[in-house]
């Protein structure tokens, strides 16, 4: 069985106040391409279909756009699964319907999620959707205290193993943060305070292979799991990395094998760095047109530079100046950089009263936390 994965297209994403949707667009027409081209005997998206929780009417058109296509053209199986940023009970519309036409949505995790019975020449591949889950609504499904997402995930698993043959072929999806995987900065919202987010590659054991959503960089976690990163570049940390698919072949025996398949943006995220001078006189005809950061090397502010850098660079997102000291605002952001809401809470739990919190004191704040999160991504 040959499986085109994929994840995170987060459509309907603003990047610096640059609309992105017609950018998702071409490159979703390149992945249609992909999957025909590659005949592929299923599609599995692994979350993060839209950017937020109430994506734009054009990202939801696009998405039925595409999923149409891929189901009735390509006439090929989609799995997709609800990831941090989407909306699970939105996710989840005419699902049930939408099964008959072998489209299978997976917004809301749950006892009732069933597993998916796919087959190729040699018989059934089982297919284990595992949405996105925070530990506090996996105990409020199972009954059972779970504090941190991979308690959460194992409960999701177990749930879906009891519910395959023994010594099948089995596939999970899952949008998760796997530990030891590379993280992208300033591109993956974090799913957890105080580190409770990662979950071990031990909890995929028993599957054959693993469709991982969730970090934006393309990359394999062992031989039986990977992700295939977002479907664009949505940070200028990621201005270097390389986007697209992953096919993965899986055979009678269960042995997979993966191939990394490029996809290219209409614009590329790029980096400049120069006088403004230098970068008005010489512009290189290569970056022209893409979603550009400047970065300038003038020792002073110059007057009106965004829009005269665009008279040849046509899409300029973000200038910063390497020369010129820092506002104070700048000094207090860079020193919350990296630090989750807990720990900015513990330095100033210490600031104040001199001691650490308590075991007891920084569990109710990590569950506070949490709690706060799980209202904010669901209003």
């Amino acid at each position: 069985m040959r499986i085109l994965h994929t994840a995170d297209w987060h459509l309907g994403r603003t990047f610096h106040g640059q609309p992105l949707l017609d950018d998702q667009q071409v490159v979703l027409e390149e992945l249609l391409r992909v999957a025909k081209d590659a005949r592929v005997d299923a599609v599995v998206m692994a979350g993060d279909v839209y950017d937020r929780a109430l994506p734009p009417t054009e990202a939801v058109n696009l998405l039925d756009e595409v999923l149409q296509r891929l189901v009735r053209d390509v006439q090929v199986p989609v799995l997709l699964i609800a990831g941090n940023h989407d909306n699970p009970a939105r996710i989840d519309f005419g699902r049930r319907l939408f099964e008959t036409n072998r489209l299978y949505i997976t917004g809301q995790p749950g006892v009732n999620v069933a597993p998916v019975r796919l087959e190729d020449a040699w018989g059934p591949v089982w297919f284990a959707p595992l949405p996105y889950c925070e530990p506090l609504l996996a105990t409020e499904l199972s009954g059972t205290r779970q504090h941190t997402h991979e308690e959460a995930l194992r409960w999701q698993v177990e749930q879906m193993l009891a519910r395959i043959p023994a010594g099948e072929r089995k596939v999970a999806l899952s949008h998760a943060f796997v530990s030891g995987a590379a993280v992208t900065p300033d591109s993956e919202r974090s799913l957890a305070a105080g580190g409770a987010e990662q979950v071990s590659p031990a909890c995929y054991d028993a599957f054959d292979y693993t469709a991982l959503g969730h970090l934006h960089a393309q990359q394999h976690c062992g031989a039986k799991a990977a992700y295939s990163g977002s479907l664009m570049k949505y940070s200028f940390s990621e201005a270097h990395q390389k986007k697209g698919v992953i096919l993965a072949d899986l055979d009678r025996d269960g042995r997979v094998t993966l191939e990394d398949v490029p996809l290219t943006a209409p614009h590329e995220l790029d980096i400049v760095r120069g006088s403004f001078a230098d970068l008005l006189a010489a512009p290189d005809p290569a970056k022209v047109d893409n979603y550009l950061q400047v970065t300038l090397t003038d020792r002073e502010p110059v007057l009106d530079a965004k829009n005269r850098l665009e008279q040849v660079y046509h899409h300029v997102l973000q200038i910063q100046y390497e020369q010129l000291a820092p506002r104070p605002e700048e000094v207090v952001e860079a020193a919350r950089r990296g630090k989750t809401d807990l720990e900015l809470f513990e330095q100033f739990f210490r600031d104040v009263n001199g001691e650490d919190m308590s075991e007891k004191e920084r569990q109710v704040l990590t569950d506070t936390l949490e709690e706060l999160a799980h209202e904010g991504r669901n209003a």
